[in-house]
């Protein structure tokens, strides 16, 4: 079978696709720093590979390089990142060290060392001003906060190493991802991973703006049945990955009160200038961040077109909402039952 690395193993994407691809018996190196991912996210009802995790960091050019020298890889899935958008803002350095110049590690290693296929995760957040809608690949973008411009720097350079050394790469750019091992318990996790978590402690979830604003979720296990599929594309290529629906964050709110009982708990509404107050230094003067920068955040409206990704791969979303939400409830709350 053929070797594949996986940067970010321990998070919740990068976690359900390693497990996925040893089940299907590939030879897989997972590595991981454990800033944001966790080993609970390695253990799986009939597999634990936590002892198969190598913490070091995708910047250690060392590292890296040894490994991509003795394992050679066929395929690379470079997942780490810094994700959260107020994590990014707040210490932009970081965040572009982590995902431009941990990338350009990871794609000139590849290189080096004649990996056939580099599939990047990417994000629809650099979509985050356009407003025509659905979004395809080929609209043009112009990102503004930290987190998206990093993505979108990185998704240049996969190309440019494509274009001057006729390598293939791939940049999935993932909607809103949800399912198993969602990643709950962060300071700003992720919507569903966090309204999940407060019904689950009976606590009334705080949302922002009207709740009106809608979001285009896709299932994780949806997901990963694009990544297997991308491997064999040649040359560069930008999938956006989705459901290609939006559901708005009332009517999420009102689908995971009904799966989990808890109806009779309702949402707390507050104004989008609190949207990352858990972030205080962003609201420092002289130069705190924009009011409308954070209203823009909250009410934005996302809906990807996933045609390409069918007409190209032939993958298409199998997984509706309400299957995926009892899926990712039912982890999420024995995981917080854990935790009590």
């Amino acid at each position: 079978m053929s070797k594949i690395f996986i940067s970010g193993a321990a998070g919740f994407i990068g976690s359900q696709l390693s497990y996925y691809l040893l089940k299907k018996g590939y030879h897989v190196t997972l590595l991981d720093n454990f800033s944001y991912g966790v080993e609970d996210n390695l253990i799986f009802p009939d597999c634990d590979f936590r002892g198969k995790i190598i913490r070091g960091d995708i910047r250690d050019k060392k590292l890296i390089n040894e490994l991509f020298k003795k394992n050679k890889f066929d395929y690379v899935y470079h997942i780490a990142a810094i994700t959260p958008l107020p994590d990014c803002q707040i210490n932009p350095i970081e965040a572009v060290d982590v995902n431009i110049t941990g990338t350009l590690t990871i794609l000139e290693a590849s290189r080096t060392y004649g990996v056939k296929k580099v599939v990047f995760a990417s994000t629809s957040a650099v979509y985050e001003n356009n407003e025509k809608f659905p979004l395809f690949e080929e609209n043009p973008v112009r990102p503004s906060l930290i987190y998206p411009s990093t993505k979108y720097a990185a998704e240049q350079f996969c190309y440019d190493y494509v274009k001057n050394y006729d390598m293939n790469v791939t940049c999935l750019r993932f909607a809103n991802v949800y399912g198993p091992h969602i990643d709950c318990l962060r300071k700003q996790p992720p919507v569903v991973g966090y309204i999940i978590r407060e019904l689950f402690y009976d606590r009334s979830p705080i949302l922002h703006g009207t709740g009106n604003q809608s979001r285009d979720f896709v299932y994780v296990e949806d997901l990963i049945s694009l990544c297997e599929m991308v491997l064999n594309g040649k040359g560069f290529d930008i999938v956006n990955v989705s459901s290609g629906i939006s559901v708005s964050i009332n009517e999420l709110m009102l689908m995971i009160s009904k799966l989990m009982n808890k109806e009779e708990i309702n949402a707390i509404y507050k104004g989008e200038a609190f949207f990352w107050k858990k972030y205080p230094d962003l609201y420092k003067k002289p130069y705190s961040i924009k009011n409308e920068v954070l209203v823009h955040e909250v009410k934005k409206y996302t809906n990807l077109s996933n045609k390409h990704a069918f007409e190209r791969y032939g993958w298409k979303p199998q997984t509706s909402m309400e299957e995926g939400l009892k899926r990712t409830i039912s982890f999420v709350c024995e995981m917080l039952e854990k935790h009590c």
